[in-house]
């Protein structure tokens, strides 16, 4: 698979792509975009050779990690697809890998999966809690949304900045999702300093909230 990954390989997107991702040594980037490796993903999954990949954890390459979550995107039964989602969870190490891991199979068992995200949230490791958090914000944050939801991400108390980063996105966007529900947490100050600040930046950044939204939003920056 390396040398697939290789032949791939565009060296002024590994020397851009990899100043992004501060907490990946760029040894490790080979430097493929992401179009051709969901490509290369597709087509690896269709032939039915992943298997062996999928157990070669730990990974040296952040191609590899991608690739990995890229296969376990097209799972299409569930339970096989969160045995292997969980089994790779803790091996990712970057905020990308985590933010481009969804698998599709879970928008169609939205109860069984948010008892899984319960259990994820709680963890020690940095992006399985962010994968967590993602995945209430992709899946839960529209129809399906309860104020329980946000209250479980609220919750989380940590020093990572990857993590209060993904909860002031969170945040920010169920700010124009669900703003009614959502307001209180910015006027009561629920959420930690720099989680709160943050939050608001990101929410007047976006062309989803309102002009008046937005004014109000900044008079509650601490």
């Amino acid at each position: 698979m390396i040398r697939e990954l290789f032949e791939l390989q565009d060296l002024k997107y590994r020397d851009f792509h990899s100043k992004l991702m501060p907490t990946i040594d760029k040894d490790t980037v080979i430097g493929v975009r992401v179009p051709a490796l969901r490509k290369l993903a597709k087509e690896v999954f269709n032939n039915g050779g992943y298997g062996e990949f999928l157990k070669a954890l730990p990974h040296r390459y952040y191609e590899e990690n991608n690739l990995h979550a890229f296969l376990i995107e097209q799972i299409t039964d569930f339970n096989l697809c969160i045995e292997e989602t969980e089994k790779f969870l803790p091996f990712i190490d970057n905020w990308a890998t985590c933010d481009m891991f969804r698998p599709k199979i879970f928008k169609n068992h939205k109860t069984e999966l948010l008892k899984r995200i319960k259990v994820w949230i709680k963890s020690k490791e940095t992006y399985t809690v962010r994968f967590a958090i993602g995945m209430l914000m992709v899946h839960y944050s529209d129809n399906d949304f309860k104020k329980e939801y946000a209250e479980l991400v609220a919750g989380v108390k940590s020093d990572g900045y990857y993590v209060n980063m993904m909860i002031a996105w969170y945040f920010a966007t169920l700010l124009w999702k669900q703003y009614d529900i959502i307001l209180p947490y910015i006027e009561n100050n629920v959420l930690p300093l720099w989680v709160h600040n943050k939050t608001i930046q990101k929410a007047t950044e976006s062309y989803r909230i309102t002009k008046e939204q937005k004014e109000y939003l900044k008079k509650h920056s601490r």
